[in-house]
């Protein structure tokens, strides 16, 4: 793992090179593992990032069961966030939250039977099959795709709800906003492209409705000499801290009780002119032989406290069928 500084100066360097690599790096940015393409072996790490998604049906039966975390830690939580929204130190804070699963896949079974665009399986430690993108670069544009607002698409009118409540469209204008400045600093012309459009995620349990918008600007002429230089002012992603960064990371922090650490970084590669990264959400963990799922979900001003607990269990799932 690289620390910060030396990632950046690996990423321009590769970038100004034109040679093709995959990175991740841990919630804060403060460490990534980042290896030219031709130098990574699938024993250590495996991904894949398409909008094909492959994989998604098991030829026997699996088991999956939660255990989410008692009500009253929610609640403390909740409470500790919202009452630091209240006195006015953030506007939105992502919270979240481990919940140990059983399971009789392994890490790379999981790998192989998820269906989502950003894969990756990192040796025995963690497997990510994330619904998110956080920035893809093409052609001397960037793009950014905030995910903000998560609802069970067998509920009536689903769609209609979450696009007209009042809480997801708060939380999702505070991120869109935030993502907006955040492109401002490496890049021009910076504008929103699309606002609030639905995407289906299937699960092993039921359809997911989720909420993203379209952002991009134009960067420098000479953005791939200083691919990590930009790269990293951007992190880490709005979209899984919250509003403003610096104050809702010390939320967070205070709030939760344990070490995000790889959970909401970001991955990607770069195929030598341009890059797609993903946020590193729908994450599982092996922690010393107890498989461990990450989950959390935005907080605001306007949160229900039964509707957020439910939203952490709902996203705790395997994209299988």
């Amino acid at each position: 793992m690289l620390e910060q500084s030396a990632a950046i100066e690996q990423m321009n360097k590769l970038g100004s090179n034109r040679i093709p690599f995959f990175f991740f790096t841990d919630f804060l940015a403060t460490q990534t593992w980042i290896k030219p393409l031709d130098e990574i072996t699938p024993d250590e790490l495996q991904f894949e990032i398409t909008d094909q998604l492959s994989g998604g049906h098991s030829d026997r039966p699996f088991t999956f069961s939660k255990n989410p975390p008692a009500r009253s830690v929610f609640n403390a939580s909740f409470e500790r966030v919202v009452n630091a929204i209240n006195y006015g130190n953030s506007y939105l804070v992502n919270l979240t939250f481990q919940t140990p699963i059983q399971t009789n896949l392994s890490l790379q079974e999981i790998y192989n039977l998820s269906r989502a665009k950003y894969k990756l399986r990192y040796t025995d430690r963690f497997v990510v099959f994330s619904p998110e993108t956080f920035v893809k670069i093409r052609d001397g544009r960037i793009f950014s795709y905030p995910m903000k607002g998560t609802i069970d698409a067998g509920i009536p009118e689903a769609e209609q709800k979450i696009l007209q409540d009042p809480k997801e469209m708060a939380e999702h204008v505070t991120i869109v906003d935030l993502i907006r400045n955040d492109l401002s600093q490496i890049a021009t012309n910076v504008t929103v492209t699309k606002f609030r459009f639905i995407s289906e995620v299937k699960t092993h349990e039921k359809k997911l409705l989720q909420v993203s918008s379209e952002i991009r600007g134009n960067l420098p002429e000479n953005y791939l000499n200083e691919l990590g230089t930009l790269f990293y002012k951007l992190l880490p992603a709005g979209s899984i801290s919250g509003a403003p960064k610096k104050q809702t990371i010390q939320i967070i922090e205070e709030a939760e009780h344990y070490n995000r650490q790889f959970y909401t970084g970001v991955c990607g590669v770069f195929d030598g002119e341009n890059l797609d990264s993903g946020v590193m959400i729908r994450f599982v963990e092996n922690q010393e032989g107890q498989l461990v799922y990450k989950s959390g979900g935005g907080i605001t001003s306007f949160s229900i406290a039964d509707k957020e607990y439910q939203e952490i269990i709902d996203k705790v799932y395997l994209p299988i069928h």
